[in-house]
This record gives structure tokens, sequence and C-alpha cells, in this order.
């Protein structure tokens, strides 16, 4: 759904008359696109996994601290080696944060909305083609878009925000022996030059922290919670085919419990930190001592290793500490 559409929803004030033809159109549009996700299926290619790139950085991680979000974020970058490094002029660029949830940026449950719109003014200063924004939601997706503070802030840094499309949800080539084995990944997640990870640092009933893996499952179709039988390693296989850039965690505020919903203040603790690197499993393995917890009590972080995603070793790698 374009960005004109949205801003059409939200804001245009409908006669009865004109609400019931908007109905009409939007039912067509639904049926269109079921319709759409079965002929793309059968008849698209199956969708190669991103390329690898090999991106030298100054340092292995920069772990910036300080009272302003967009100044915490850009330093950070700056740091690891600028935006250059990641984003050059012409590039097509994809900025994943959390929006899953109907919760306001205090609540913690989503990515910082002015962390995220830094990252697109940093891309579009670079010369980027198009900053592209978005998130398969788990609340409605206009309550989660709008609530979280993210639509406007990337309307306002000049990104591209939208709603993914069923269309867009491609049969994937996973390895045979992966339980994610042709499923559904969003197109524009890989049709892109640099795909920059933003996800906010929680607790998840589940895997015990939602962080930049587990981020990634913002990109995938069908049935999710069928991926949650043998979720560690479906992290891993799914960080593998994504292959993100730059992994920017928003630990500014952080969810210490009831996540990853949220819901309550009570549950939220003020960090006032952004983790960068170009390593998600070092930057899981870091973020989780925010919590007061070791990377080794965590298998997918550990299968991240051991899969030469990363490395979850924080004493052996070279982790720049800033305080702005």
């Amino acid at each position: 759904m374009s960005a004109k559409l949205i801003d059409r929803i939200f804001y245009t004030k409908f006669t009865r008359k004109g609400f019931l033809k908007f109905l009409g159109i939007l039912f067509g549009m639904i049926l269109f696109s079921k319709n759409k996700t079965t002929t793309i299926y059968s008849a698209t290619k199956i969708l190669e996994p991103r390329p690898r790139k090999v991106i030298k950085t100054e340092y292995d991680m920069v772990v910036a601290k300080g009272k302003d979000p967009s100044a915490i974020t850009r330093k950070a970058i700056e740091t690891l080696g600028g935006i250059n490094r990641f984003v050059k002029k012409g590039d097509i660029v994809v900025i994943k944060p959390n929006i899953a949830w109907d919760r306001s940026p205090e609540l913690a449950a989503t990515t910082n909305p002015e962390i995220v719109a830094t990252l697109v003014k940093m891309c579009i200063s670079t010369g980027a083609k198009k900053v592209n924004v978005f998130d398969r939601t788990c609340h409605n997706e206009r309550h989660c878009y709008k609530n979280s503070g993210i639509y406007d802030a990337v309307k306002n840094a000049g990104g591209s925000i939208y709603f993914v499309s069923d269309w867009k949800f491609i049969r994937a080539k996973f390895p045979e022996n992966s339980l994610m084995f042709d499923w559904p990944i969003y197109l524009d997640a890989v049709k892109c030059d640099c795909f920059i990870n933003v996800p906010i640092a929680k607790h998840h009933e589940l895997t015990g922290f939602s962080l930049s893996m587990k981020n990634l499952m913002g990109v995938c179709g069908a049935n999710r919670g069928k991926m949650h039988s043998g979720i560690d390693i479906n992290l891993v296989d799914l960080t593998e085919f994504i292959k993100p850039d730059l992994t920017i965690i928003d630990a500014y505020r952080i969810l210490v419990r009831n996540g990853p919903t949220g819901g309550n203040l009570s549950d939220v603790e003020l960090k006032e930190t952004v983790i960068a690197s170009t390593d998600p499993v070092l930057s899981d393995a870091y973020a989780v001592t925010l919590f007061g917890h070791k990377p080794q009590e965590y298998r997918w972080i550990e299968l991240g290793a051991e899969s030469k995603l990363g490395r979850m070793d924080i004493k052996k790698a070279n982790i720049k500490l800033l305080e702005i």
C-alpha cells in the first residue's frame, strides 16, 4: 500500500456514500491481493539469498550512550566508519525496525522513532536513491505504524514507509535441510543494495529476548507461529539468508518483562544506549548483557557463532564504548 493511500486513509473525511465506495474498493483490493499471492507463488522464480558483502569497519562494535537518541546513533555509525561504508549513491536501502505492536515509543515494544528517522536522514545524505521502511505487523498495521511514531518520523525524514503487500512474499531458496525451506520472504527485503536491521532490545517469552536475529521475522510471510518450532536454528537460517549489512540495536529504552508486547511503563528501563555493528551475533551477544545475562545462555546466539554468522565472545571483540 502506498504512502499516499495511507495518508488518505488517515486524514480523509468521508461522506456515507464515499465511505461505502471506499469499502468496496478496499474489498476489491483484498480479493486481488489474495489472487495475486497464489499466482506469484506458482509463477515466480524462487527467491535467492542476498549476497554476502564484506564491509570493513574501524571496530567490531560501537556502543554509544547518551541522552539524545539521534546523537548517539549518529556517533555510533560515524565511529564505526561512517554511513558511506554501507550506503552508496544511487542505492536502494531497507531499514527494518520493529513496528509489530500497537504501542507508543515509551513502552519499548517498538523501535525508537528518533533512531529510525536519524538512519533515514543519514542514508539520504549519502545520495541513496530510495530508503524503504516496513515491517509485517502483529497488531493492526495502521495503528502500529501510527502509534509507534515511526510512520510520521520516516515521512518527515524523507523516507518511504509502507505496509507490506501479500503478493510480494516469494518462496525463498533456503537449504533443503532447513526448517525454513520454501518459506515466503518479502521481496523488498532481498532486492536492495543495503539492509539495515534496527530492532529494539526487549524481553521475549519464547526466545528470552528479541534482538537483531529475532527482528528479521518481520520479513517473513505465511504463519510465523510455525517458525516457533526449532526457533533457534530458524533465526540463524533467516539471518544467513538476509545477511544484514548493518545492525543497529535500539537499547535507549529496553523492555525487561512481559515481552514482546509490553504495555506497562513499569516493565521499561532506561539504558540510553545504541549498539552498532556488522556482526548480528556479536550484537545480540552484547545486548543480552544489558539485561544482566550471558550470551551462552541463549541457543540462537551459540548457533549463530557455530554457523560462522559472527562471534559471541565479547571479551575478544574490538568494542568501542562512547559516552555522548
